[in-house]
């Protein structure tokens, strides 16, 4: 018997009908198997991956295959987003056995939950055989099997240990993680790495702080011309905004075309700074249409945001989104055709499957002449009217809570910066301003949703789907993420109840997650136990647990002026230090927060009755440094600590600016400001 019909997970709903007699991740399937005295196979993915489905199409849809799986083994299938922490465990293993891992991903487990064969996609009759001899050497071979588990969770238990040595992240030590990225940097392609490609938002957003702090003019341009890579090639949706979740290639031409939530929201932050450190127009367009596409497409009314877009359509991948020559002079005419052709690289062989091309932006037209702007913008309107009357893929519409705090700080930046900018001489200033409309919207919705559905009685959950609350609890991301995201909705609005939730998270986090060493779990004390407690410091697709949870104690300590919490943040940066120092790819979050403790962070208060429109606001977003906090609105606002006990000087508006807790004087004009934000 099949039981995922009542799943709130898209990715197990999209399994509730194999003949496989799935259970979901329960401590019933586990007692199963051991009445049964068979193992259990744990198989891990998520409702956009593409070899899931394949896996699934191939196997778990068979009739022949799944009578062996039932037959022998009792069958779990895990959402990987929806509990990060089976994953992360059992990935670790994976990692550990097989040296590489991803989805789908397969497991064999006793029934108390020790993995002793570990492996990803397996084709039909690899996957056939694989059945038969695991069930053969469970029955014939138990002692050598129950010694290959035993080993496998000493192993991870090792690697997902906390503790450890620890050091200052010093300045030192982040001009060398800078190095070290300059030094893997693809010179001519941009990015890290090759094939497969992933987009570096974490490590981009580290190099723009630590362009602020130094001026390094390296730093900078690594940033800019990845980040005019990824924009002008095929991983960027050329015609409605939005990134794929990576490139298959080293050039970012041919994407792997899901679209994740968590990508885009830490990409928009990137073309978002970008565009407010140097005004570049491409960042400017990107971040805009980043933000769009989070507001239009992933965005739930009345709740928040949904996780992704499929990576297939009808099965197919790319269907909705790739092109021929001829379906372009179809679709703009001859001429229109061409043009369109040239500009997005439309050739007749092709640069994906049958003849059909991604499109990528082959010219530099931001900066091209009004008409050659208009032309192209006149284009891209008609092609996408067009391409919605193509079958579209599938929506993963549950609400993470972590993702839905990195979209929600996203969007706030984005708004500060849009306002900076603002200006009725743009000749897309009314797409902007629908833009920043459509956006604050959905980013309220989701704070919300989150504050109102995901936190039960003081803790947060982790998902939700039609406004319904998941029962799997909150990891430490999602305390992370979340907290941060009040943090800077409190600074966007002035709220005092955003800070307020903040704070207790925060507290949550650090009564239930912490560890003796200063650093954390990423499960609380009282989570479900599995084989090991997962406690991973890197990040990798996400900011690790660790790194959200220190970004918002900084920001949260900044914006009430309560030292411990910057002191845990300290303490907990000092765990992962040693590892920015020799693996600066993989701490690209974590050295982000360890340049806004270099920098202060400084601590922003204007005090006025026009936060909206006030030079001084507009002085202070624009030229804060790494990590500042700024906060403007009446003088002894309620529940809003940086106001307090701030008056105007001489009637007129006033900036005080500290750092680290330490005050300069009160300035009232915007040159002064703009000096000791210097």
């Amino acid at each position: 018997m099949n039981r995922l019909a009542e799943a709130t997970s898209p990715y197990l709903l999209q399994h509730a009908d194999n003949p496989v007699d799935w259970w979901p991740w329960c401590d019933e399937a586990f007692a199963e198997a051991k009445r049964r005295d068979v193992p259990v196979l744990i198989s891990v993915g998520y409702a956009a991956c593409h070899w899931c489905h394949v896996m699934a199409h191939e196997s778990f849809e068979n009739e022949a295959v799944a009578r062996l799986m039932n037959d022998d083994f009792v069958c779990v299938k895990v959402d990987r987003e929806e509990r990060p922490d089976v994953d992360a465990v059992y990935m670790t293993a994976t990692q550990a056995m097989t040296g590489q891992g991803g989805w789908p991903m397969t497991v064999f487990a006793t029934p108390d939950g020790t993995p002793f064969f570990c492996g990803t996609y397996f084709p039909r009759a690899n996957f056939v055989r694989l059945l038969g001899s695991v069930a053969a050497a469970w029955r014939d071979q138990r002692e050598a099997v129950l010694r290959q588990g035993a080993a496998v969770v000493e192993a991870i238990g090792g690697a997902q240990a906390v503790g450890g040595v620890t050091a200052p992240l010093t300045a030192e030590l982040l001009d060398g993680a800078a190095g070290q990225l300059a030094q893997e940097y693809d010179e001519t392609n941009g990015g890290f790495g090759g094939a497969p490609k992933f987009p570096p938002h974490m490590n981009l957003l580290f190099l723009l702080r630590h362009h602020r702090r130094t001026g390094s003019a390296r730093s900078l341009e690594i940033v800019r011309h990845t980040c005019e890579a990824m924009a002008r090639g095929g991983l960027n949706d050329q015609l409605a905004g939005g990134f794929a979740r990576y490139s298959v290639d080293g050039h970012w031409t041919v994407p792997h075309f899901e679209k994740m939530l968590y990508d885009n929201a830490l990409l928009l932050r990137v073309y978002t700074q970008l565009w407010r450190l140097t005004g570049d127009r491409l960042a400017r367009r990107v971040a805009r249409d980043t933000a769009r596409f989070l507001a239009d497409e992933l965005h739930r009314p009345g709740e928040g945001f949904a996780s992704a877009l499929d990576a297939d359509t009808e099965g197919v991948e790319g269907l909705t989104y790739v092109w021929t020559p001829a379906q372009l002079v179809e679709v703009l005419g001859e001429s229109d055709g061409r043009f369109a052709a040239d500009l997005f690289e439309v050739t007749a062989d092709g640069t994906f499957e049958h003849g059909a091309s991604v499109l990528r932006l082959a010219r530099d037209v931001d900066d091209a002449d009004p008409a050659v702007r208009a032309r192209w913008q006149d284009v891209v309107g008609r092609l996408l009217a067009a391409r919605d009357t193509r079958p579209q893929p599938a929506r993963d519409d549950k609400v993470v809570a972590a993702w839905n705090g990195l979209a929600i700080t996203a969007l706030a930046e984005f708004q500060q910066v849009a306002a900076l900018y603002s200006s009725r001489e743009d000749e897309d200033a009314n797409l902007m301003e629908g833009v920043v409309i459509v956006a604050d919207g959905a980013m309220r919705d989701a704070a919300e949703h989150l504050a109102a559905v995901h936190l039960v009685d003081g803790r947060l959950r982790r998902v939700s789907r039609d406004k319904v609350v998941g029962e799997p609890a909150g990891v430490l991301e999602d305390y992370g993420c979340v907290a941060e995201a009040f943090c800077a909705l409190h600074q966007l609005t002035g709220e005092g109840r955003w800070l307020t939730l903040a704070g207790q998270l925060l507290d949550v986090a650090l009564a239930r997650f912490a560890s003796a060493d200063g650093g954390f779990y990423d499960t609380a004390d009282d989570a479900e136990r599995l084989v090991t407690r997962p406690a991973d410091p890197t990040d990798n697709a996400t900011p690790s647990g660790r790194s959200a949870v220190v970004a918002a104690l900084v920001a949260y300590a900044a914006l009430t002026g309560e030292t411990r919490y910057r002191e845990a943040a300290e303490v907990t940066l000092s765990t992962v230090a040693p590892i920015v120092d020799r693996h600066a790819r993989f701490t690209g979050y974590a050295a982000t927060v360890g340049e806004a403790l270099l920098s202060g962070p400084y601590e922003i208060a204007v005090v006025t009755d026009d936060p909206e429109g006030d030079p001084l606001v507009a002085a202070a977003r624009r030229h804060a440094p790494p990590g500042a906090v700024v906060v403007a609105g009446a003088p002894d606002q309620p529940g809003v600590p940086l106001l307090a006990d701030r008056p105007l000087v001489d009637g007129r508006p006033t900036a005080y600016v500290c750092r680290g807790f330490v005050c300069q004087r009160p300035v009232t004009s915007v040159e002064d400001l703009v000096a000791q934000l210097g």
